[in-house]
């Protein structure tokens, strides 16, 4: 088993998000780092595979952000988040594993995981809550509290999935759409793709998206802004659902769906990682792995 620290990856930005991918299984280990260098704001800087190389690699790397499988060979990987903290680390912790029992659930949540993705997930699944995270993780940096407002817009993070939300096109999250469409609410008057993305942690391509899909399914409205020089900007207005519109009293339904992102099909295709990747080699460059 191997670790590797020490080599700065992805994003140049001096404001990134450094991530430490822990995994035993080399080849699971390695499609995390690639799922996470694609995310806008983050770089991976090392991997461990082991619960000991993860000690080590924190304390010599500093990462922000910690994505920890529980099942390693020396260490449960909950019985790591407390070496971390006995050593005085304060690095978040988000939890990837194929752990579905109840009692490892409940011992992540009470450690303070900042989330828990169940393997097998998608691309798409991860980027959500990297962006979720990096949201979250500004308002932290940034608040200060004034009253319990602030404390409360501190605590509440980002919505929970609503499971009866309207089918999205291919290649968007529920979480992101969320983020996105609440940004939108509160804005006072219009909203700009570029200034969703300051405001939500996206990129602002992936802002435009969803603002985009919004217009098409009737939650928005879009205006024209004309500069001096250049094409017009294009600003957004939130709608809602017709049915919570003034004077109506029909019940909405989703429009059509807008056409799938270049690439759609690359980000969606399924990785469960597991002893699979060593019998099977590299994962399939299709839709979905199977």
């Amino acid at each position: 088993m191997t670790s590797t620290y020490g080599e700065h990856t992805g994003s140049a930005r001096a404001d990134a998000i450094d991530v430490l991918v822990v995994d035993d299984d080399f080849m699971v280990a390695r499609v995390h780092r690639a799922f996470v260098e694609r995310v806008e704001g983050f770089r991976v800087v090392g991997v461990a595979s082991t619960g000991e190389q993860a000690v080590a690699a924190v304390d010599g790397l500093r990462p922000d952000l910690v994505l920890l499988d529980l099942y390693l060979p020396d260490l449960f990987g909950l019985d790591v988040i407390p070496r971390l903290r006995s050593a005085g680390h304060d690095c978040d912790v988000m939890v990837i594993s194929a752990a579905r029992e109840a009692d490892a659930v409940r011992g992540a949540v009470r450690q303070g995981v900042v989330d828990y993705l169940l393997k097998p997930f998608e691309s798409e699944d991860l980027r959500a809550r990297l962006e979720r995270y990096a949201v979250r993780r500004g308002r932290l940096l940034g608040t200060v509290v004034r009253g319990q407002a602030d404390v409360d817009r501190v605590l509440a993070g980002a919505p929970a999935p609503v499971a009866a939300a309207p089918a999205l096109p291919k290649g968007m999250s529920v979480e992101t759409a969320e983020l996105v469409e609440r940004v939108l609410r509160e804005a006072d008057g219009t909203l700009s793709a570029t200034e969703c993305a300051a405001l939500t942690g996206v990129s602002r391509v992936s802002a435009r998206r969803y603002l985009e899909h919004f217009h098409t399914v009737g939650r928005a409205e879009v205006s024209l802004r004309y500069g001096a020089a250049g094409r017009p900007e294009r600003r957004y207005r939130f709608l809602g659902p017709p049915k919570d519109r003034p004077g109506r009293g029909t019940r909405w339904k989703p429009g059509p769906q807008a056409e799938p992102h270049a690439g759609g099909q690359a980000d969606a295709f399924r990785w469960s990682g597991g002893a699979q990747a060593q019998k099977h080699g590299p994962p399939p460059t299709g839709p979905r792995a199977k």
